[in-house]
């Protein structure tokens, strides 16, 4: 073994005058950062990738410099939009403002959108939930409904209400809606009858009974809804 061998843990038994054994438990050193290992394996995993887009912008590059082309090179489109990333707060009017100004708009539609459908999704869940004749009634109402691509809502939305905002709005809300609806109705009928009976001893109101037991014992099923609604939220505002 040579002078560099890694020390390992040793246990050294000391002899007492009792019979027993006293065991002395020698610390290991601290291991060295590895700074070459762990830069051979973040080259591992970047290299490869920025390899692969630099090849593919290359040959982008190469095709639509071409004389009749109908594509713009990589070159090209970095030179247009450089003044939309490095100047994204403009503000020139309704349909002239910046990238960034675009973004809050969307993000302000999504978080209205997707809101309303928190809210109205957790309450009509628990309202199917509870009932077996509104599960009945509206179960094969949402099983439809929920298939409904955003891209079909956006015309109606438009009939209806005559401006983009709110038919954005509209749409995402009705595209994010459903999973709530559902995943809250499965969490409810899912409550175990001990919660139930404790709720009829306690003499819990009905919105008692929704705050302290429906909520909490559902909470599983609601935010896996309400995760699923978020990124069919955003799939929505591509849409809108």
């Amino acid at each position: 073994m040579t002078a560099t061998a890694r020390k390992t843990e040793v246990t050294i038994p000391a002899p007492t005058t009792g019979g027993g054994t006293v065991v002395q438990m020698v610390k290991r050193p601290a291991r060295k950062l590895d700074l070459s290992r762990i830069g051979a394996g973040m080259a591992r995993n970047v290299v490869p990738p920025l390899v692969v887009a630099a090849l593919l912008l290359a040959l982008w590059q190469l095709t639509c410099s071409q004389a009749g082309s109908s594509l713009p090179p990589p070159s090209q489109v970095w030179i247009d939009s450089f003044d939309l990333i490095a100047y994204p707060f403009f503000n020139y009017g309704s349909q002239d403002i910046g990238l960034a100004w675009r973004v809050l708009v969307s993000l302000e539609r999504v978080a209205i959108g997707f809101g309303l459908a928190a809210v109205v999704g957790v309450l009509l869940g628990a309202v199917v939930g509870q009932s077996v004749w509104a599960l009945r009634g509206l179960d094969p109402i949402f099983q439809i409904l929920r298939t409904v691509p955003p891209l079909a809502w956006l015309p109606l939305s438009l009939a209806a209400f005559q401006d983009s905002n709110p038919s954005a709005i509209f749409v995402i809300f009705i595209t994010s809606i459903w999973p709530v609806i559902i995943n809250t109705a499965v969490g409810v009928r899912n409550i175990p009858d001990d919660y139930r009976n404790i709720a009829r001893v306690l003499r819990l109101n009905p919105l008692e009974f929704f705050v302290r037991i429906m909520v909490p014992a559902a909470a599983p099923y609601i935010f896996t809804g309400l995760r699923i609604g978020v990124g069919l939220s955003w799939l929505a505002i591509v849409a809108a």
